[in-house]
């Protein structure tokens, strides 16, 4: 899916938020690295990243042509400061409703509306796409996150206690959500 959006952070700067293309793919590789050492909150840690650049830019491209998923870059200045995407949960029948979101903003950049804007870009996307349902996993001490998304009507159905195992401080409970689109 193509998506493509200016908007004026907190901070007056511009944003734009667009899809992501096969020459974003190490200014995208870049920002996976750094936002997932940023945080403990996100599904990976930076080394644990297999793609190169080159495979990062197939991956943006082939979201782009997709007609049912995305991944939307956040740029600020010429960088990118995040990115968020939705993927589809399966290609069967009785999973052709649901998609999953995913996001991860830069450090320097929190705060400024930036989650904001992609977390509205993907439900919009997911509502283009003919999704049904839109779903996420959060860890549950990151209030911030649970704070958003219940803003934009995104409900609790459960929570896995070991969902995550963090290197830093053991399990991390999961708070699984979704969004009836």
């Amino acid at each position: 899916m193509t998506y493509h959006q200016i908007i004026q952070l907190k901070n007056g700067v511009s944003c734009c938020l667009r899809s992501g293309t096969a020459a974003d793919g190490q200014a995208a590789l870049d920002n996976f690295i750094l936002t997932h050492a940023e945080t403990d909150n996100l599904l990976t840690y930076p080394e644990e990243n297999t793609l190169t650049a080159t495979q990062e830019g197939e991956y943006l491209q082939a979201k782009t042509e997709s007609p049912n998923e995305v991944e939307i870059l956040a740029i600020v200045d010429g960088k990118v400061a995040g990115t968020a995407g939705i993927n589809a949960v399966g290609g069967c029948y009785k999973l052709q409703h649901r998609a999953e979101f995913g996001i991860s903003i830069a450090k320097e950049f929190w705060g400024l509306g930036i989650g904001q804007a992609l977390t509205a870009a993907c439900i919009d996307c997911s509502r283009k796409a003919g999704y049904a349902q839109l779903e996420l996993d959060v860890v549950a001490d990151n209030a911030s996150a649970l704070a958003l998304y219940k803003k934009f009507g995104f409900v609790e159905y459960g929570r896995n206690p070991k969902g995550f195992r963090s290197r830093n401080t053991g399990y991390q409970e999961l708070v699984l959500m979704r969004l009836a689109l």
